[in-house]
């Protein structure tokens, strides 16, 4: 399992991850990665991970706006650190992906990327990266 760090910039926003994908398979293709997946998994409890277009910045833009009119930064909450929005986020969107991997490459959609979804930022943010073997 390799670990990859990762800064974000706003509060709320979403980080396109995929060339970061690419070189863990680039550096890994040595070990014969060919078919498989890879996992990528978010330890933090304010901070997803998805799969989603990358063509167009304003699907990122329109994503997370909805997100947070559905879940509002100041919806009367218990939890008193200030970020209880973040947490129902990443319960919504997911901590970890598995990303399609064919003949050692990604094998996602010609639209599709994979982001971090950052929702308590600016953060520096830490994601483990695993490949699976496809049987």
């Amino acid at each position: 399992m390799e670990q990859r760090r990762f800064g974000t910039a706003a509060r709320c926003g979403m980080t396109d991850i995929t060339g970061d994908v690419e070189q863990y398979l680039h550096a890994r293709a040595a070990d014969g990665i060919q078919d498989g997946f890879v996992c990528i998994y978010s330890p933090h409890t304010t901070c997803a991970v998805t799969i989603n277009e990358g063509f167009d910045p304003d699907v990122q833009r329109d994503i997370s706006t909805f997100l947070s009119k559905l879940v509002p930064e100041n919806s009367g909450f218990r939890h008193s650190e200030g970020n209880s929005d973040a947490h129902v986020k990443v319960s919504l969107i997911g901590a970890s992906c598995l990303v399609p991997v064919i003949g050692g490459r990604t094998a996602l959609g010609q639209w599709q990327r994979v982001f971090l979804c950052e929702f308590d930022g600016p953060r520096t943010r830490t994601l483990y990266f695993s490949f699976i073997r496809a049987e």
